[in-house]
């Protein structure tokens, strides 16, 4: 199903990224060594509840997965980079976290990933990853707007992910959002210009690229949710939700000043 939101639910989609984007800022500052993952959890739920908003994973039970999620929110860490349950591990100085979030309030979804490096130790190859999928997500914004089409989005998405050296996974991208969390029309990491549906004003759109370091596999943990690269090599998730209007595309979980 793709869905068209009206200019009122469209607004609203602003208040639910709002809240997800203040939500991911205040996790990444509470995130230092010896963080433990199901903490993390925890702070989500609190800060969800608080907001008067719905979790869209807690009850999450898709073909792919071991379901219901059961948490509040994904914490991949390292050689994880997609659907990372929540679990009883303390973050290590120089690992690489990725959080993804996505929420319901109002009615309308928001849904965003940010990827970071907890502590002092900063390695190259993990900076390098940071660096390409955020580049990456900037460019599929770039190439959204009325008229656009979705093979737009993957094109230039891809062709920073392809030129920074990195093999592109297509089982997972990004996806339409609005009364649910996940919707047609399903946006690859790469794809051809021209192609796909042509986008229109009121839809949503969350843009994510992912990658890993030497490998386009992936192997899924023994908890049926945490999907890992089968090499064991670092990876990293960028994803914003976007709004496309008559003008272009509106970033709707940037976080607020």
């Amino acid at each position: 199903m793709i869905e068209i939101l009206s200019p009122a639910d469209v607004l609203r989609a602003k208040e639910t990224g709002a809240l997800v984007a203040g939500i991911l800022q205040t996790l990444k500052s509470r995130c230092v060594v010896g963080t433990n993952l199901l903490d993390i959890d925890r702070w989500a739920q609190a800060m969800i509840t608080e907001a008067g908003a719905q979790s869209c994973y807690v009850d999450y039970e898709p073909s792919f997965g071991r379901g219901p999620f059961g948490h509040y929110i994904c914490t991949s860490v390292n050689d994880a980079v997609l659907h990372g349950l929540p679990h009883d591990y303390p973050l290590a100085d120089g690992d690489l976290l990725s959080l993804d979030l996505a929420v319901s309030l109002g009615g309308v979804v928001t849904d965003s990933a940010i990827s970071f490096i907890v502590g002092d130790v900063r390695s190259p190859e993990s900076v390098a990853l940071i660096d390409a999928t955020e580049r990456a997500l900037q460019a599929g914004i770039a190439a959204a707007g009325p008229g656009a089409r979705i093979g737009d989005i993957s094109h230039a998405i891809g062709s920073v992910l392809g030129a920074a050296g990195y093999s592109i996974n297509t089982e997972f991208g990004g996806h339409g959002v609005g009364s649910t969390m996940h919707q047609d029309p399903h946006i690859s990491n790469t794809g051809r210009p021209g192609r796909g549906y042509r986008l229109r004003p009121g839809l949503l759109l969350a843009l994510e690229p992912w990658v890993m370091a030497d490998t386009a596999t992936l192997v899924t943990d023994p908890d049926g949710w945490t999907l890992r690269s089968v090499t064991g090599c670092r990876t990293a998730h960028s994803e914003h939700t976007i709004a496309i209007t008559d003008d272009g595309a509106e970033v709707l979980t940037l976080p607020r000043s």
